[in-house]
């Protein structure tokens, strides 16, 4: 696998998503090092001395203490006293595939040359990184505001050696000099010097990598929801005119307009969501005792590219929102050339993590409605009032003595309703730290944690709608037989019947859902209907 090279400017989400979970390595652009260095050397001539003006971070306290001289004897202790008093992470350790994201984009930010710390300490961050030193990082302790402080302390106590820090090498968990000497990185203790460890700790960098893996399985899942819906509406023999091109282009809505191609492609060919296929009556109908034209099926299967193309649509902006992040200097104060061409230090606010709360918040709401509408549509599987004549909860016969699947549809709900208490947005929410120094927070490293959370459960929806669309297929085969599924649902159905024992006797249900939930969890249903039809949208 080719190193990544990077730029300040190029690292997509695909890349740090390779480099978080595939182990991809890193490497500088050759001009960004020379940047680096270039930058470096007129500090280290002009603002590293005695007599150099107060420049924050370089020979000054930081936060509320910003007005306390530091002197350069001084300075290598004051890095080392940040490092130690900023490790104020708590909770479980972040995961493996997180930290190394992070690591990924801590390192790109320091590529566009306006941080000020030395090649050195950038050098070596790389080194952990390709050599699989993972710093044990708590996952709280952010609240957004001045980047993500207390945990990227966490990865410059392992970067410096710091005996009681810790790191995973090779899955397993030990001290920081121990993993640092296992992967042959030396020295093993590390000093850094002004400016290196503000640099280092004053970043998006944790709630940036988490944005990243929830932006890549949030993707996956949309495009698995519409494979999920597709399935569903094969099982109610819905309306194909819901999903015209026409409608849709009128609309004039990309995700939308998406969706509904992407509908239209799973189910082409389907005879079983045509007319003659609805004018069958099946046993339980006890609602169409006669056959008329149905016209319209309700709004979670009509509105289906409505609702997944808005869902899309805070995706995309989302997406943009975490890739411009990717590509940013987000630590103060940053330096540039001026017209002279010397450097001038400027101090804002680039650390202020609001872009990443947003981009979550949006993309929880989004992820939130995607399990409504699909618990909607897998409620109406069961509920013979809605589902046009399948068997009351999808019972096997004979239908009494067996209850069918009542009840995992209702555990769908369960989780769907507990998403719902997950949407409310992290960014509207501040609270002062550091004696109001940071009176405005943001509370992305929240947002990503929560929308992590949803990333988790949907596939317990998503899951469970697959399983019942199915078994509605598997006890219409008789009476449906001579219709046939369209090309994709016919994989999806596949799939999902090879790996879910149905029948017509109520079984232990962990059978069927354990398959269900880990066929959609591990990509694995997506991957059936991309091989037969390509790749959705």
């Amino acid at each position: 696998m080719n190193a990544i090279i990077l730029d300040g400017d190029s690292l997509t989400i695909a890349d740090t998503v390779r480099i978080a979970r595939q182990g991809a390595k890193v490497a500088l652009a050759d001009a960004a090092r020379a940047e680096i260095i270039k930058v470096r050397n007129y500090i280290e001539e002009n603002w590293l001395t005695e007599n150099a003006p107060p420049t924050y971070g370089f020979n000054t306290g930081v936060g509320k203490l910003k007005d306390y001289a530091i002197n350069q004897a001084d300075n290598d202790r004051f890095q080392r006293n940040i490092v130690l008093s900023h490790c104020s992470g708590i909770g479980e350790p972040a995961s493996e595939e997180i930290v190394r994201a992070m690591m990924a984009v801590r390192i790109n930010a320091f590529c566009l040359g306006v941080s000020g710390l030395r090649i050195e300490v950038v050098d070596r961050l790389v080194e952990m990184l390709n050599r699989g030193v993972h710093p044990v990082v708590p996952i709280q302790g952010s609240v957004g505001a001045s980047g993500d402080l207390a945990p990227l302390a966490h990865m410059v106590s392992v970067l410096i050696g710091y005996e009681e820090a810790e790191a995973y090498y090779q899955g397993e968990r030990m001290p920081a000099p121990q993993a640092l000497e296992k992967a042959g990185i030396s020295p093993i203790t590390f000093d850094l010097k002004a400016k290196d460890c503000l640099a280092l700790i004053n970043g998006n960098s944790l709630c940036a990598a988490m944005a990243v893996l929830n932006l890549h399985d949030a993707e996956m899942l949309m495009k698995t929801a519409d494979a999920a819906g597709a399935l569903s509406l094969e099982a109610i023999r819905g309306e194909q005119a819901a999903f015209d091109p026409r409608i849709h282009l009128v609309r004039k809505q990309p995700g939308q307009i998406a969706t509904a191609e992407n509908i239209r492609r799973i189910i082409e060919g389907s005879r079983r969501t045509t007319e003659a296929a609805r004018a069958v009556r099946l046993e339980d109908d006890i609602l169409h005792p006669k056959h008329t034209a149905r016209v319209q099926d309700q709004y979670s299967f009509r509105c289906l590219p409505q609702v997944h193309g808005s869902c899309r649509d805070q995706l995309e902006h989302a997406k943009e929102l975490i890739t411009r992040e990717l590509n940013a200097a987000t630590d103060n104060p940053l330096v540039f050339w001026n017209e002279l061409g010397a450097l001038e230090f400027l101090s804002g606010g680039n650390f202020h993590c609001e872009p990443i709360a947003f981009a979550m918040d949006l993309l929880t709401i989004a992820l939130v409605e995607i399990g409504n509408i699909s618990e909607r549509r897998l409620f109406s599987l069961c509920d013979t009032t809605l589902n046009y004549g399948l068997p009351p909860n999808l019972a096997g016969k004979p239908i009494g003595l067996n209850y069918g699947y009542g009840i995992i549809s209702t555990a769908a709900a369960s989780v769907a309703s507990e998403n719902k208490t997950l949407a409310f947005p992290a960014v509207a929410d501040t609270i002062p730290t550091k004696s109001s120094q940071e009176d405005h927070v943001s509370m992305a490293t929240w947002a990503c944690r929560k929308t992590r959370q949803v990333v988790d459960n949907m596939p317990k929806i998503l899951g469970v709608e697959c399983l019942l669309a199915a078994r509605a297929i598997f006890l219409t085969e008789e009476a449906l037989g001579a219709y046939k599924l369209g090309t994709g649902s016919q994989a999806l159905y596949d799939a999902l019947r090879g790996a879910i024992p149905f029948q017509q006797e109520d079984s232990y249900m962990p059978k069927q859902t354990t398959p269900a939930l880990e066929i959609v969890r591990s990509g694995a249903f997506l991957e059936a209907i991309e091989n037969k039809i390509g790749a959705l949208k």
